[in-house]
């Protein structure tokens, strides 16, 4: 009994990887299995995108004009305060009201800031010295990385802090979402607006678009009509698309919830990154949806739309 068993499911297990191969005439591996969290925390960034050149997923250029905050960049956050953002929730302000936010490309264990040069510029980091915590912060959790120019940068949870330039006022929390890895920082370290508990990609339902598919971090998740699927994935969302559209990174097929599996797979892409698909299709985040529940990309330019369970876009007949 034992080998009929074993035989059974090693024919079940080609038949299975042979049909999804055929579906979309991909190159070999056609299920993600690699995880894609980045520190300590569940969630990786909704979604990186998938080119890790200089500058991607930063937010903006060198050019970037000065605000309050970024005057404030050197300067020392002082006591940190909880505020309630009306669509974040609870986020860290530093004493001035302004928003600190934490980077998918950094790592809390061991802590570690890859934002320098120009992007420092763009999310000045917040300095150790001299922070302090009110109520509704574990004083526990504040710590301290050494930079690659050897000043101190605080952490939060071992996440490195920063401000944004274009946060101008207290209050203000422009660079949640920005390039689908820029996030305002809860009181615990992790993302504010976020839910840890949801799997790499699941469904929910919009009260608007029905049920649509959403990454580990409740961002709404997009198709390009522009792309192709058959004989195999292609996208031709590159460049300057990319820093709107972020790509999905590979997500494990078990960390799914919800959503049909037939064609789910990777590919290359064009640059070289791996991208998820949904039914052969890619699939990406929108730079524009700054918090779990925005459908802002929903339409956009008539070649973007949010992706049901199946992988077809929402709102589109044909």
């Amino acid at each position: 009994m034992k080998t009929s068993w074993r035989s059974a499911s090693l024919v079940a297990t080609a038949t299975a990887v042979l049909a999804l191969t055929t579906a979309c005439g991909q190159e070999s591996g056609t299920q993600s299995t690699g995880s894609q969290n980045v520190g300590a925390t569940a969630a990786a960034g909704g979604l990186i995108s998938s080119t890790a050149a200089p500058g991607n997923g930063y937010g903006a250029d060198s050019n970037t004009a000065p605000s309050a905050s970024a005057d404030a960049g050197g300067q020392s956050a002082g006591e940190l305060a909880v505020a309630d953002n009306a669509k974040l929730g609870k986020i860290v302000t530093d004493s001035a009201g302004f928003t600190l936010y934490r980077f998918d490309m950094d790592t809390a264990e061991p802590p570690k800031s890859s934002c320098d040069g120009d992007c420092a510029k763009t999310w000045p980091p917040v300095p150790a010295d001299g922070a302090t915590v009110a109520s509704g912060i574990d004083q526990s959790l504040l710590g301290e990385v050494t930079r690659a120019d050897g000043t101190k940068q605080l952490t939060i949870a071992g996440w490195p802090m920063y401000r944004y330039v274009k946060d101008t006022k207290a209050g203000d929390a422009n660079g949640q979402g920005v390039k689908g890895t820029w996030f305002a920082t809860a009181p615990t370290g992790k993302k504010a607006g976020s839910s840890a508990s949801l799997p790499g990609l699941s469904v929910r339902n919009d009260p608007k678009l029905g049920q649509i598919i959403v990454d580990k971090n409740g961002m709404t998740v997009y198709r390009f009509l522009k792309d192709k699927a058959w004989p195999k994935p292609v996208s031709n969302c590159v460049g300057a698309c990319l820093e709107k559209w972020p790509a999905v990174e590979p997500v494990d097929i078990n960390n799914t919830k919800g959503i049909v599996k037939k064609g789910f797979m990777s590919f290359t892409r064009p640059d070289g990154g791996k991208q998820q698909t949904i039914n052969c299709w890619p699939i990406y985040t929108f730079s524009g949806d700054t918090a779990p529940g925005d459908t802002n990309g929903q339409g956009v330019g008539g070649t973007w739309y949010a992706v049901s369970p199946d992988g077809k876009p929402v709102g589109v007949s044909k």
